[in-house]
Protein backbone atom coordinates (compact mmCIF):
# COMPACT_ATOMS: atom_id res chain seq x y z
CA UNK A 1 0.00 0.00 0.00
CA UNK A 2 1.22 3.50 -0.82
CA UNK A 3 1.91 5.83 2.10
CA UNK A 4 2.45 9.58 1.88
CA UNK A 5 5.17 11.11 4.07
CA UNK A 6 5.40 14.90 4.51
CA UNK A 7 8.50 16.61 5.85
CA UNK A 8 6.11 19.05 7.50
CA UNK A 9 8.35 21.77 8.93
CA UNK A 10 7.84 24.77 6.63
CA UNK A 11 5.95 22.69 4.03
CA UNK A 12 3.50 24.99 2.21
CA UNK A 13 1.34 22.20 0.72
CA UNK A 14 0.22 20.19 3.76
CA UNK A 15 -3.46 21.02 3.20
CA UNK A 16 -3.32 20.11 -0.49
CA UNK A 17 -1.52 16.84 0.27
CA UNK A 18 -4.15 15.95 2.88
CA UNK A 19 -6.96 16.51 0.36
CA UNK A 20 -5.26 14.26 -2.20
CA UNK A 21 -4.42 11.58 0.38
CA UNK A 22 -8.02 11.56 1.59
CA UNK A 23 -9.37 11.30 -1.96
CA UNK A 24 -7.14 8.27 -2.58
CA UNK A 25 -7.62 6.74 0.87
CA UNK A 26 -3.89 6.92 1.65
CA UNK A 27 -2.29 6.96 5.08
CA UNK A 28 -0.38 10.22 5.44
CA UNK A 29 2.26 11.11 8.03
CA UNK A 30 3.04 14.74 8.84
CA UNK A 31 6.46 14.65 10.51
CA UNK A 32 7.61 17.70 12.45
CA UNK A 33 9.56 18.96 15.46
CA UNK A 34 6.34 20.55 16.71
CA UNK A 35 3.93 23.34 16.02
CA UNK A 36 1.34 21.29 14.12
CA UNK A 37 -2.19 20.64 15.26
CA UNK A 38 -3.39 17.06 15.21
CA UNK A 39 -5.73 16.33 12.34
CA UNK A 40 -9.23 14.97 12.92
CA UNK A 41 -8.82 13.03 9.66
CA UNK A 42 -8.31 9.34 10.55
CA UNK A 43 -5.95 8.92 7.57
CA UNK A 44 -3.60 11.62 8.83
CA UNK A 45 -1.10 10.96 11.60
CA UNK A 46 0.97 13.80 13.02
CA UNK A 47 4.36 12.62 14.26
CA UNK A 48 6.33 14.86 16.60
CA UNK A 49 10.03 14.01 16.68
CA UNK A 50 12.50 15.28 19.28
CA UNK A 51 14.31 18.54 18.67
CA UNK A 52 17.63 18.02 17.02
CA UNK A 53 19.31 17.95 13.68
CA UNK A 54 17.54 15.82 11.11
CA UNK A 55 15.21 14.01 13.54
CA UNK A 56 12.24 14.33 11.16
CA UNK A 57 14.42 13.30 8.22
CA UNK A 58 15.65 10.19 10.03
CA UNK A 59 12.07 9.19 10.97
CA UNK A 60 10.91 9.49 7.36
CA UNK A 61 14.00 7.87 5.82
CA UNK A 62 13.64 4.82 8.08
CA UNK A 63 10.06 4.24 6.91
CA UNK A 64 9.74 5.36 3.28
CA UNK A 65 10.17 2.52 0.81
CA UNK A 66 9.16 1.42 -2.67
CA UNK A 67 5.59 2.40 -3.41
CA UNK A 68 5.64 5.35 -1.01
CA UNK A 69 5.65 9.07 -1.79
CA UNK A 70 7.70 11.65 0.14
CA UNK A 71 7.16 15.43 0.00
CA UNK A 72 10.28 17.36 1.01
CA UNK A 73 12.59 20.20 0.07
CA UNK A 74 15.45 18.50 1.91
CA UNK A 75 17.85 17.11 -0.70
CA UNK A 76 19.76 14.66 1.56
CA UNK A 77 16.44 13.25 2.82
CA UNK A 78 15.25 12.92 -0.77
CA UNK A 79 18.43 11.01 -1.67
CA UNK A 80 17.90 8.55 1.20
CA UNK A 81 14.26 7.98 0.28
CA UNK A 82 15.10 7.50 -3.39
CA UNK A 83 17.69 4.95 -2.31
CA UNK A 84 14.89 2.97 -0.65
CA UNK A 85 12.75 3.11 -3.80
CA UNK A 86 10.30 5.82 -2.70
CA UNK A 87 9.16 8.56 -5.07
CA UNK A 88 9.98 12.13 -4.04
CA UNK A 89 8.36 15.48 -4.84
CA UNK A 90 9.27 18.97 -3.78
CA UNK A 91 6.43 21.24 -2.63
CA UNK A 92 6.54 23.04 -5.98
CA UNK A 93 5.77 19.74 -7.72
CA UNK A 94 9.21 19.12 -9.20
CA UNK A 95 10.30 15.50 -9.04
CA UNK A 96 13.53 14.32 -7.52
CA UNK A 97 14.73 11.11 -9.15
CA UNK A 98 17.73 8.80 -9.06
CA UNK A 99 18.79 10.51 -12.30
CA UNK A 100 18.77 14.09 -10.97
CA UNK A 101 19.52 13.74 -7.26
CA UNK A 102 23.32 13.79 -7.70
CA UNK A 103 23.12 17.15 -9.46
CA UNK A 104 20.76 18.47 -6.77
CA UNK A 105 23.16 17.39 -4.00
CA UNK A 106 26.04 19.14 -5.78
CA UNK A 107 24.03 22.37 -6.19
CA UNK A 108 23.05 22.24 -2.51
CA UNK A 109 26.68 21.81 -1.44
CA UNK A 110 27.84 24.64 -3.73
CA UNK A 111 25.18 26.98 -2.32
CA UNK A 112 26.25 26.10 1.24
CA UNK A 113 29.88 26.87 0.35
CA UNK A 114 28.89 30.24 -1.18
CA UNK A 115 26.88 31.18 1.91
CA UNK A 116 29.79 30.21 4.18
CA UNK A 117 32.22 32.29 2.12
CA UNK A 118 30.03 35.41 2.31
CA UNK A 119 28.00 35.53 5.54
CA UNK A 120 26.50 38.89 4.53
CA UNK A 121 25.12 37.48 1.29
CA UNK A 122 21.39 38.10 1.09
CA UNK A 123 18.78 36.31 -0.85
CA UNK A 124 16.97 33.07 -0.77
CA UNK A 125 14.55 31.09 -2.80
CA UNK A 126 11.85 32.57 -4.92
CA UNK A 127 8.39 33.05 -3.42
CA UNK A 128 5.95 30.14 -3.48
CA UNK A 129 3.20 30.87 -6.04
CA UNK A 130 -0.30 29.71 -6.92
CA UNK A 131 1.24 28.13 -10.01
CA UNK A 132 3.62 26.11 -7.79
CA UNK A 133 0.63 24.91 -5.75
CA UNK A 134 -1.24 23.90 -8.90
CA UNK A 135 1.81 22.15 -10.32
CA UNK A 136 2.24 20.30 -7.01
CA UNK A 137 -1.34 18.99 -7.06
CA UNK A 138 -0.97 17.68 -10.60
CA UNK A 139 2.44 16.14 -9.88
CA UNK A 140 1.16 14.50 -6.68
CA UNK A 141 -1.74 12.86 -8.52
CA UNK A 142 0.66 11.49 -11.17
CA UNK A 143 3.20 10.37 -8.57
CA UNK A 144 0.61 8.52 -6.50
CA UNK A 145 -0.60 6.70 -9.60
CA UNK A 146 2.99 5.68 -10.46
CA UNK A 147 3.72 4.63 -6.85
CA UNK A 148 0.62 2.44 -6.79
CA UNK A 149 1.87 0.74 -9.98
CA UNK A 150 5.18 0.10 -8.19
CA UNK A 151 3.30 -1.70 -5.44
CA UNK A 152 1.01 -3.62 -7.82
CA UNK A 153 3.74 -4.53 -10.31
Amino acid sequence: MTTLFIDADACPVKTEAERVATRHGLQMYLVSNGGLRPSPNPLITVIFVPEGPDAADIWIAERAHEGDVVITSDIPLAAKCLGHGARVLRPDGSRLTPQNIGHQLAVRDLAADLRAADPFRKGGGRPFTKRDRSHFLSALENTIAAARKDVAG
